[in-house]
């Protein structure tokens, strides 16, 4: 039970006189007599003791109707409908008639009336004392002071879709109705002077619940909204108690007489007798005397609180319309309470520093959450003032989201509360909406506090949970020497960079790093091994060879690490093995192991794994001492070196360095560098091996016999045999004129005539040869060309007699008409017109003609080959031979451009005479 006397008293409300509208100021005057109102569809309702209802709108003008005959007694407007239900009489007696109005709809300018019926329990005439009606138009209930309460189903505004039934009879007086509508749940409170009952209409036999043994008086009761739950208030003389409707709620000691009890938009209206007024008996009285002085109170249920009491004189009602209270006296004034705003409320309760009762007026005047957050502000700041700082801090975690979080920070920063501060901070990460400076602040205040089970617990929270930047706690742990916690939170979140940070520079712990690394994905473990490679080589060698030899061939990560991704077989995770070279700086030992692995694993590695396995390989020769080992090493260099797969420089470049002879050999010959071989094996005085290079690659370089006998040539010792066997070379590949080989030779003081005798009686014989082999062809040629010139005479000079008897085409007897050419060859003349490419040609001699022609035609061609003529003179052993085939090619005549006639092709520079004569033939038909 809540006592009355514990409640704080506020002025929430205005209060007014209502006037007119305009410069009169006068008050607005009621009409005499008012029995009966309500309020609702923007219109005040007035019944009066005449049998008028006036209809009072916003402008405040009264528009009356008759509506009976004698007196109205009961209104009750729908809120939800323009129907008005009243209660009255149109005869003198106990003959109380119902009648329901449309007022949408006129009758000759008075709303229609759409049902009239009488109000009378069974046979029994007797006064109506209240009135309910539910607001979907299909239950009225009626009220009566014999106890009876009748139920009209159906629709209330028709006769004929509606049946009437008595609800509840009793022998005390009905005091209140009142439907309550709950999802599809409908109740009917009925109170008496002597108890609370419901009514549960939506089951079919109107089952009946006895709520209370004490009643209360004549409109002393009516029904919460919503936020109340809907519950039935009825005020007793003692208290105020609340129903649900299957049992007693809330009681409220509100002490007094009650004349009227109202409930209007969440609050309790209370109208009571003043104490010091003299008492009235009676059921339903109505006149008070003018000394009768009324108090009217309004309480707010939810917020514990009277938001308003006044004094008035003689008050008939209370109804609420247009967003204000209004209050009909006896007098005939009209009174209006208009409540404050709630800005205005909530300043009012700062000043008296009720920040409790603030924050619960805001949430039930539902306030958003920017007005809710600056409440939550001035509370916080006056427990501040007050020293109380636990209090406060709770207050600003509920300003998060809308209060700036450097206002609270700044505060406690000053104040030194870092407890208080740490709360702060903790709400602010649940919420999200922490920044990095505010997840530095926080661990800051942990590792302050040495509070290591608030830091395991804030770092350890679930996946779901972390309200924080990751990044920055990190950052923050580390710095403040929590390293296990940042490399907890590093391994959770999957921040690989940090976790081999802390646990390779800070830790130390090299193995784990090492462990870690080989569960990552490949990207990132071929990232970090670049990275940290060097120093994992340093202090796990084996371990870290092992890793980098998984990574550079079929890399898969280890343990729950493992990505679906990383295992998917069409991937190529294979890390370049070239680039982890340098990781093996100072480890060889380890380096050649990884570096045979790769070739043997992975046969096309790239060129450098070739290169600095062979540079091992070739150090490891040069320092080893043991001629059995050393020849091993030789030939595994050897071998590395035949594989095709190093880089020709840089090999040759190490065999250089090293002065390993097999490869710089095998190198030259490879590179076909037979002249650095050459010199290779004059710098070493191998003579044999010099004889033996010009053997294999004097083909391939004929200069390789000309520098050999330049040589030996220069050499002072004994080297006859040596020099024999060279000229003896030259002088059967002709590749030096023997006077080069003189002027050579003349360089020697140790060779003397005797060691090129036989070569220049050889070559001199050969040239005699020559000459005479020469002349011979010239003598041959003179005689053809003299037999070439008498034909080209005779046939200049005599007849020519065709005497072929058969066609040389087809072997067959001559018959006309035929074909004779001056070569002395005839065609039938379909058969040549068959065969013949041309009609000056003949087909037998063509080919040899064409023949002749294509030669001629490349001599001139080659005429002006000066390129092509200087080349062959430099690199020929014999100048003058390649004179003179020019010379008879014609390159140095004198060149003369001869026109033919139109249709022939233009010929070389040979006499236009002859030429003719031997390729051009004569058609004749015969």
């Amino acid at each position: 039970m809540a006592a009355f006397l514990q409640w704080r008293k506020f002025v929430f409300f205005d209060k007014e006189v209502v006037k007119e509208h305009g410069d009169t100021g006068k008050n607005v005057v009621l009409p005499s007599g008012i029995s009966a109102c309500d309020s609702g569809r923007g219109h005040i309702v007035l019944g009066d003791m005449d049998g008028k209802v006036w209809l009072l709108t916003r402008s405040l003008q009264l528009t009356p109707f008759q509506a009976y005959k004698l007196r109205v007694t009961h209104l009750y407007q729908l809120k939800q409908h323009s129907i008005l239900v009243s209660v009255g009489q149109d005869e003198h007696g106990i003959n109380p008639l119902v009648k329901v109005w449309n007022l949408d709809k006129k009758d000759s300018g008075t709303p229609l009336c759409t049902r009239i019926f009488p109000a009378i329990p069974g046979n029994k005439p007797t006064e109506v004392s209240c009135l309910g009606v539910h607001e979907n138009l299909n239950f009225m209930a009626i009220g009566f002071t014999d106890g009876s309460v009748v139920l009209t189903k159906g629709d209330i505004t028709r006769d004929r879709h509606s049946k009437t039934m008595t609800l509840h009879e009793g022998n005390s007086p009905i005091t209140g109705l009142a439907f309550r509508q709950v999802a599809k749940a409908t109740h009917l409170f009925v109170a008496t002077l002597e108890k609370v009952y419901c009514y549960t209409l939506s089951i079919k036999e109107y089952p009946k619940v006895e709520l209370d043994t004490h009643g209360c008086s004549l409109r002393c009761s009516c029904l919460a909204d919503p936020s109340q739950d809907s519950q039935f208030i009825v005020a007793g003389d003692e208290c105020v108690y609340l129903y649900q409707p299957d049992e007693r709620g809330p009681c409220f000691a509100f002490d007094g007489h009650k004349l009227l009890a109202h409930w209007h938009r969440g609050y309790l209206f209370l109208l009571i007798r003043d104490p010091k007024s003299p008492n009235k008996t009676g059921f339903g009285s109505r006149e008070s005397s003018s000394s009768d002085k009324q108090f009217l109170t309004i309480y707010d249920l939810d917020n514990k609180f009277i938001a308003y009491s006044t004094q008035f004189d003689d008050v008939i009602d209370v109804v609420a319309e247009w967003g204000s209270f209004y209050i009909l006296t006896r007098d005939g004034k009209m009174f209006v309470l208009q409540e404050k705003d709630t800005q205005t409320k909530l300043e009012m309760l700062f000043k008296k520093n009720l920040f409790v009762m603030a924050i619960n007026l805001a949430k039930s005047q539902h306030l958003d959450s920017d007005g809710l957050s600056e409440i939550f502000r001035h509370y916080g700041d006056h427990l501040y003032l007050k020293g109380d700082h636990d209090g406060a801090i709770q207050q600003y975690i509920r300003t998060i989201g809308k209060l700036e979080p450097s206002y609270v920070i700044r505060k406690f920063l000053d104040a030194q509360r870092i407890h208080n501060l740490t709360a702060y901070l903790q709400a602010l990460h649940r919420q999200s909406l922490a920044n990095a400076d505010h997840t530095t602040l926080l661990l800051n205040c942990y590792t302050k506090l040495k509070d290591s089970s608030k830091l395991e617990e804030f770092i350890k929270s679930s996946e779901s949970e972390v309200h924080f930047d990751v990044e920055i706690a990190i950052k923050v742990l580390r710095q403040a020497g929590y390293h296990s916690h940042a490399v907890f939170l590093a391994e959770k979140h999957m921040h690989h960079e940090w976790y081999l940070k802390i646990q390779l520079e800070d830790i130390k712990n090299y193995e784990e790093g090492l462990r870690y690394i080989g569960r990552l994905p490949f990207e990132q473990a071929e990232s970090n091994m670049k990275r940290y490679g060097k120093t994992l080589m340093h202090h796990v060698p084996e371990g870290t060879t092992l890793l980098l030899k998984g990574l550079c061939t079929k890399y898969q990560p280890n343990g729950d690490g493992a990505n679906k991704d990383s295992l998917d077989p069409l991937l190529n995770n294979k890390a370049n093995s070239e680039e982890f070279i340098p990781v093996f700086a100072n480890n060889p030992r380890e380096l050649r192991a990884f570096l045979e692995h790769m070739i043997k694993v992975e046969p096309h590695s790239p060129q450098g794994v070739y290169d600095t396995l062979l540079e091992l390989r070739l150090q490891d020769w040069a320092h080893e001492e043991d001629p059995a080992r050393k020849k091993v090493l030789q030939e595994e260099a050897v071998l590395l070196l035949r594989s095709d797969n190093t880089v020709f420089d840089k090999a040759l470049v190490l065999c250089q360095m090293h002065n390993f002879k097999e490869g710089i050999l095998y190198l030259y010959e490879k590179g076909k560098l037979y002249q650095q071989i050459m010199h290779y094996h004059m710098q070493n005085e191998e003579y044999g091996k010099v004889i033996e290079a010009c053997k294999r690659y004097g083909d391939q370089e004929g200069c390789l016999w000309e520098q050999a006998l330049g040589y030996f040539a220069r050499k002072e010792e004994d080297c006859k045999a040596y020099i024999s066997e060279v000229l003896h070379h030259i002088d059967q590949n002709n590749l030096m004129p023997p006077l080069l080989v003189v002027q050579t030779l003349a360089h020697n003081s140790t060779a003397t005539l005797s060691v090129i005798k036989d070569y220049l009686i050889n070559k001199l014989q050969r040239e005699s040869q020559q000459i005479e082999d020469d002349e011979r062809k010239i003598c041959q040629y003179r005689v053809e060309t003299a037999h070439l010139r008498s034909e080209i005479q005779d046939l200049k000079t005599s007849a020519k007699i065709f005497q072929k008897t058969k066609c040389n085409m087809c072997n067959s007897p001559l018959e006309l008409p035929s074909v004779h050419f001056l070569c002395s060859h005839s065609f039938h003349q379909h058969c040549f017109e068959s065969y013949a490419e041309s009609e000056a040609e003949c087909p037998t001699c063509t080919p040899e003609n064409r023949k002749v022609m294509d030669m001629l035609r490349a001599q001139d061609q080659k005429r002006d080959l000066h390129d092509h003529f200087n080349r062959q003179l430099r690199s020929s052993s014999d100048g003058f031979s390649v004179v003179a085939d020019y010379f008879g090619r014609g390159v140095f005549n004198k060149l003369t451009l001869v026109t033919d006639p139109p249709g022939s092709k233009p010929v070389g520079s040979l006499e236009v005479n002859l030429q003719r004569d031997l390729l051009i033939h004569t058609k004749r038909n015969c």
